[in-house]
């Protein structure tokens, strides 16, 4: 097992845990808690691998995915009462799966021949995708959309490695340096709490 592929299942369960509180904060029975669990942690990198024909998506190939997500699903829900205690945790690992899946989504993008912007915005996709999706299944504006600095993280770091590759840094060095600018990022505003000028 590689580092990125440790780290990918553990951004997997960050995700899936996350949409599966939303669906408990929603009410939502355990059936809304796995679907919304699901989608919110594979629907990102499945509807980028559909866009650039990765055929079946990821998901498919590597059921270790789906099973990953079902358990950490179900895990919120069987601990639904205490789950508030470990939120803020989930947080940190939550910023490590971003920084995994714009890593994993620009570099796919980059293999499958895509210019700049397309491969950014496929590693921005992987990241925010499910989420969106997620929300949109709980009936409320997805979060991306209405505050903190989220999938403007991921932009960041996608945009970077990209312009890293362009430049001919190694491929290793400038996945490295483009997850450490996502996780930094969210990070940091996390701590202080950072948002994006609204309306």
């Amino acid at each position: 097992m590689t580092v990125l592929y440790a780290l990918d299942l553990v951004g997997t369960a960050a995700f899936a845990a996350s949409g599966a509180w939303v669906a408990v904060r929603r009410r939502m029975d355990l059936f809304g808690v796995l679907v919304l669990g699901l989608v919110t942690a594979v629907g990102g990198g499945t509807l980028r691998d559909l866009l650039v024909g990765d055929l079946p998506p990821f998901s498919l190939q590597d059921e270790t995915y789906l099973y990953l997500s079902i358990v950490a699903a179900l895990t919120v829900f069987a601990s639904r009462h205490r789950f508030q205690a470990v939120e803020r945790p989930l947080l940190v690992l939550d910023a490590i799966g971003l920084g995994t899946f714009v890593v994993i989504g620009t570099t796919k993008a980059l293999d499958f021949q895509l210019g700049f912007l397309g491969a950014a915005l496929m590693g921005v996709m992987t990241c925010t995708a499910g989420g969106v999706i997620r929300d949109v299944l709980a009936n409320q504006v997805p979060l991306i959309l209405r505050k903190e600095v989220y999938a403007s993280a991921c932009l960041a770091g996608s945009l970077l490695l990209v312009a890293l590759e362009s430049f001919g840094t190694p491929r290793p060095t400038a996945a490295l340096l483009a997850a450490a600018t996502v996780i930094t990022l969210r990070l940091l505003a996390i701590h202080y709490n950072w948002s994006l000028p609204r309306s």
